[in-house]
C-alpha cells in the first residue's frame, strides 16, 4: 500500500477531476507522485440480437481524432445503479431494449491512473424501443455476425478496450460452457 502524504485537485469536471497525490511508497519509503484521474462510473453493453448479429456503434472520439467501433457505452447518471444505466445507453444508443440481462465482469479502464470503473452487460432478446440520443453524439449503428466479431478480435489495429473485452468474454464463454 501506499500512504497518501498530499492531495491537491487541479481540475474539477463534468465527468473527471484531476489529482496529484504525494505518497509514501510501503516498499521503500521513498516519496512518489501520483497523477490520478477521478472518472465517473460507466457502463458498457455487448447486445446480441435475435438473429445472433451483435450491435455496434461507429462514433467519432475526440481525443483520438477518429472514428472507432465500439460497443454501447456511457457515463451513468448520479443516482442510477449499473443496470438502470446499461439499460438506458442501449436504448439512447442503438434504439433497442433487451428483456434479458447478464452482467459480465467489470473492469476498470487504466488503474495506473484512473478510479474509472465500468459495470458490462451481455444484452439479449432485443426489441424496437428509442430513447432520444445524446445531443453531443454522433453514433452509427452497425451489426456484426460472429466471423466479423472474431475479426476484431484479431486484428492488430488498435481498437476499443471494452469492446474487445466483451467480445473475449463472449466467445470464451462459448467454449468453456458449450453455449450457443
Amino acid at each position: 500500500m501506499e500512504r497518501c502524504l498530499s492531495s491537491k485537485r487541479l481540475y474539477e469536471g463534468r465527468i473527471l477531476n484531476l489529482r496529484v497525490d504525494q505518497v509514501e511508497v510501503s516498499r521503500n519509503g521513498r516519496r512518489a507522485t501520483r497523477e490520478v484521474v477521478e472518472h465517473r462510473s460507466a457502463v458498457a453493453v455487448l447486445a446480441r440480437d435475435g438473429e445472433g448479429r451483435f450491435l455496434l456503434v461507429r462514433q467519432f472520439r475526440y481525443p483520438l481524432n477518429a472514428e472507432i467501433v465500439e460497443i454501447p457505452a456511457g457515463l451513468m447518471e448520479r443516482g442510477e445503479e449499473p443496470l438502470q444505466s446499461a439499460q438506458r445507453e442501449l436504448r439512447e444508443e442503438t434504439g433497442y431494449r433487451a428483456s434479458k440481462w447478464t452482467p459480465m465482469p467489470a473492469i476498470f479502464s487504466s488503474p495506473g491512473f484512473s478510479d474509472e470503473k465500468l459495470f458490462v452487460f451481455l444484452a439479449e432478446e432485443l426489441a424496437w424501443d428509442p430513447l432520444r440520443p445524446d445531443d453531443d453524439e454522433d453514433i452509427a449503428l452497425l451489426r456484426f455476425d460472429d466471423e466479423q466479431a472474431r475479426a476484431l478480435l484479431g486484428s492488430s489495429d488498435p481498437q476499443d478496450a471494452k469492446t474487445l473485452m466483451a467480445l473475449a468474454w463472449y466467445f470464451a464463454r462459448q467454449v468453456i460452457f458449450h453455449e450457443t
